[in-house]
């Protein structure tokens, strides 16, 4: 059996939440770039300049992509041959994001109570928080800053069996034209097809930690995510909803089975500021 100090995954976790909010992934960034090459609107190839010197300034200066913070997620694969000492995971995780967004001076955002007096907790706690024990003796940590202009306009659809992969692209069409500029394109949409409703939205989520555009590894799951993002790019919004033919950097999709009469599709949009981290203690 394997120690792992909380103390450890506290500090793992505040550092990931500053560095993610400071500095975009060097995948995305190369994703936008490659997107500016091949952007057909000149208020399109403005936005995505905008939205790459943005990018450079963040870096540069150590301050955040966004003003939006985002809800901090936090996934957790922890190792059934370790044993975590002197603390609480749960509590380790929450003072990571606590240290974090004190110490990053980033914007919190969380509400006590979701439909009556929304108080400010003060220190974006707590997190949302998704584990999972896994063979082996160490702890996997993945973090994603969530701003809510894309969550927002995320969705879950209970669709027929018989509607297959045409309902699916159709599905994700309608959502992502009735969102419009309001999740901040060039988006990344990450999709959950099967399990059940909440497996479908927790799958969804998790396709966003992926390299930005690196497919699936199933073939028929790669062919339905190029068509989907097709689909998406010929929608004409283009970036920050200026119009064009990039809406979307990337389609990433997760699977598993599902019920004989069911067909769940979660589609959870994010933002081209996409600010996630991962490590292993």
């Amino acid at each position: 059996m394997r120690e792992v100090k909380s103390a450890e995954i506290t500090e793992a976790i505040s550092r990931m939440i500053c560095e993610a909010n400071y500095k975009l992934g060097d995948d995305t960034l190369a994703a936008l770039k490659n997107a500016r090459l091949k952007e057909e609107s000149l208020l399109g190839k403005e936005a995505l300049d905008i939205i790459i010197e943005n990018a450079s300034i963040a870096e540069k200066d150590n301050i955040p992509l966004c003003q939006d913070c985002g809800t901090a997620i936090v996934f957790l694969e922890v190792g059934q041959d370790v044993h975590i000492a002197d603390g609480d995971l749960n509590d380790a995780v929450n003072e990571g994001v606590r240290k974090g967004y004190k110490d990053g001076y980033l914007r919190k955002s969380i509400v006590e109570h979701p439909f009556s007096d929304r108080k400010n907790t003060g220190d974006n706690t707590p997190a949302v928080i998704h584990a999972k024990i896994v063979t082996g003796d160490r702890v996997k940590i993945s973090v994603i800053s969530k701003g809510s202009g894309a969550e927002n306009k995320s969705t879950v659809a209970m669709l027929k069996p018989g509607e297959g992969t045409e309902g699916i692209i159709k599905t994700v069409l309608k959502t992502v034209e009735e969102a419009g500029g309001s999740p901040c394109p060039p988006v990344i949409i990450g999709l959950g097809i099967g399990g059940t409703l909440e497996k479908a939205a927790l799958m969804a989520k998790e396709a966003l930690l992926r390299e930005t555009g690196k497919p699936n590894p199933d073939p028929e799951i790669a062919e339905l995510e190029r068509n989907v993002l097709e689909g998406v790019n010929g929608i004409g919004i283009g970036p920050l909803g200026f119009g064009g033919n990039t809406t979307a950097l990337a389609v990433h999709a997760e699977t598993m089975p599902t019920h004989i009469a069911s067909l769940p599709v979660a589609i959870n949009i994010q933002c081209h500021s996409i600010r996630h981290r991962e490590t292993v203690v």
